[in-house]
């Protein structure tokens, strides 16, 4: 691998976020947007299917060679668990039952959460919808690496490193920048998860666990369904912060690829974001977009100017203005 240095600062503007300008000027042209609006109502079979499938994994491999784990889970559990995490995402927007029944999508978000081997589900949804409202905000969106992070992952050989460690820096991330109180649901979550993974240990044995939380680390790190986290807004083309990827594996990866789509319309469900450009193309067709997630992530690993610093960072305006007030005795 080579060594070479990538950007040393993020991308600083001090303009709003581009989705709510656009959502307005959609839904005034074409109001039958609106129709694309609601819920998937097939959300709770995709995610009780895709559950079965990784108990059925779990019994299979529960006496194979820890080699054999490591492969089947990086090549099937993996991607079967980071499908679950973007079914997660999802429901996290209320998009399986709707806004009407707030719970029943919490409760659904936890039953995804089981075969990940670590609760996150109820803790995902607190800090990603700020993440849509505060878009490259420096204390609200932590879709956004760390300052820390951003200064020592430089080089092509660290960055290559912060790609494997990313789903540790996504689960810390929000503790250092951003804490919040523990809710009772996220107790649940946590209580819930545990029972299920001693259920797991107890029935099929260890192995069947590590399949499974491995499953979920390399699949949220060096993987090319995890290709979406570096894809949705890191700035491949200066001026623009998010982007669609048009490829296949939005297949399995409930249409997230759609991510101009989905930040300016997120009470649309995945199912429905193709309809959504497809109604609209003019607004989507000339927006830079990729189209291999594998791409994406060799453009990061090897792009001196990609990187962790390749974001777009803004400034609340009332900071801003706070910082610009002058004091009234001078």
């Amino acid at each position: 691998m080579g060594q070479g240095v990538s950007r040393t600062d993020y991308e600083w503007v001090y303009t709003d976020e581009p989705h709510a300008t656009r959502r307005k000027e959609i839904m005034a042209k074409y109001p039958q947007v609106k129709k694309l609006m609601g819920c998937d109502p097939n959300m709770k079979y995709k995610v009780t299917a895709l559950i079965l499938m990784q108990l059925i994994a779990c019994y299979l491999v529960k006496d194979s060679s820890f080699l054999t784990i490591f492969i089947v889970s990086y090549c099937f559990g993996g991607v079967i668990n980071h499908s679950l995490t973007l079914a997660i995402h999802e429901i996290s927007h209320n998009l399986a039952f709707g806004h009407s029944k707030l719970l029943w999508n919490r409760w659904l978000g936890i039953w995804a959460n089981l075969p990940l081997g670590i609760p996150m589900s109820i803790s995902f949804k607190k800090y990603h919808l700020e993440h849509h409202k505060y878009q490259g905000d420096v204390d609200k969106d932590m879709d956004v690496p760390h300052e820390l992070e951003a200064k020592l992952f430089t080089t092509t050989l660290l960055k290559f490193v912060w790609l494997l460690l990313q789903p540790v820096f996504y689960a810390l991330r929000p503790l250092v920048v951003n804490p919040k109180p523990v809710t009772l649901l996220e107790i649940a979550n946590t209580i819930i998860q545990v029972i299920f993974d001693i259920i797991i240990v107890y029935t099929m044995g260890w192995r069947s666990l590590i399949y499974l939380a491995f499953g979920t680390f390399t699949a949220m790190g060096l993987h090319p369904v995890a290709g979406h986290f570096i894809s949705e807004h890191y700035m491949f083309v200066k001026g623009y912060e998010t982007y669609s990827y048009y490829g296949r594996l939005n297949w399995i990866t409930f249409n997230v690829g759609y991510h101009n789509e989905h930040h300016d319309f997120p009470s649309i469900p995945g199912c429905n974001l193709p309809k959504l450009k497809e109604m609209v193309p003019e607004y989507y067709d000339n927006l830079p977009c990729h189209n291999s997630w594998c791409k994406v992530l060799w453009e990061f690993i090897f792009n001196p100017d990609i990187g962790p610093y390749a974001r777009i960072r803004r400034r609340r305006k009332e900071r801003l203005e706070n910082m610009n007030e002058t004091p009234k005795n001078e």
